[in-house]
């Protein structure tokens, strides 16, 4: 039995991972593989895959670029989501900030720094001409509990997560959504570390393959909304308008959008340097 282990967000997008796992896909090919939930995101996952606490991440594409060029010893070895990933930018429910422009100098939750909601922050200052050294400011929370804390106690002022996780919150009048922010490249890929890709290539090629085929059957599951709505507390309108939006993938990431991701992160004072597409990837 090859031993593995993976990480992602405990997110509506990672469902088919445990429906793969609830199945024993993987213990049917002699592979134990053993999923972990990252409630902080992908910082925290960019850490795990450099200590070896995990050696595979379903992680944001930004996220593990950046942590590539600031050497991640890992590859992404193909996208798993290619749809954008759209960040809901939220307020308190009863907060004076009514749109954009009055966030702009205003202090962002974060997860952590490296993380999308960090990252994604600077896209959103990007795309509505804010100075990015003076009209950002951070508050490091963690994961989406304590920023929820951290918005209703007015440490910060606005938070940055995917919109249909935290949907829930605006139903309940926690938070207020105030506008979108779309990635500009697929959301998620997978990325393996270089060590599990050179110890195990053969149990790395039968996980990808089984995930593979479940998410290409994925919105034919009998009732898979429902599923959805009642695992992850969600309305099944939500859930059916986030189908309707979302599309996985069974291909390897173009050096096209990592140049894309590269460019824009180097734009954004993220990264310093770029590296050769073909340095982030392996291709099984």
């Amino acid at each position: 039995m090859t031993n593995i282990k993976i990480g992602g967000v405990p997110e509506h997008f990672n469902l088919a991972w445990y429906l793969t796992l609830k199945n024993k896909e993987y213990q049917a090919q002699n592979i134990n593989l053993r999923w972990k939930d990252y409630y902080e995101g992908t910082g925290a996952m960019c850490m795990a895959l450099r200590k070896g606490d995990i050696d595979i991440a379903v992680i944001l594409t930004e996220g593990i670029i950046k942590d590539i060029v600031d050497g991640n010893p890992s590859k992404i070895v193909q996208v798993f989501v290619k749809s954008p990933l759209i960040w809901g930018i939220h307020v308190a429910h009863k907060s004076k900030y009514q749109n954009i422009k009055d966030l702009k100098g205003k202090k962002a939750a974060i997860s952590r720094y490296g993380s999308g909601s960090h990252l994604m922050a600077y896209i959103n200052a990007k795309n509505n001409d804010w100075n990015l050294e003076t009209d950002l400011k951070f508050k490091v929370v963690k994961n989406l509990s304590n920023a929820v804390k951290n918005i209703s106690e007015g440490k910060s002022d606005y938070f940055m997560w995917e919109k249909f996780t935290t949907k829930p919150l605006v139903d309940d009048e926690v938070f207020r959504c105030i506008d979108d922010c779309p990635t500009p490249w697929p959301c998620f890929v997978i990325a393996v570390s270089e060590k599990a890709l050179i110890n195990s290539p053969e149990a790395i090629a039968t996980i990808l393959k089984i995930i593979n085929t479940t998410t290409s059957e994925f919105k034919a599951i009998p009732s898979i909304d429902q599923m959805i709505a009642n695992r992850y507390h969600q309305n099944i309108e939500d859930v059916r308008l986030w189908l309707s939006l979302t599309e996985w993938s069974q291909e390897q990431i173009s050096l096209e959008t990592i140049d894309q991701a590269q460019d824009q992160l180097f734009n954004l004072g993220l990264i310093d340097k770029k590296l050769a597409g073909t340095d982030f990837i392996n291709t099984i």
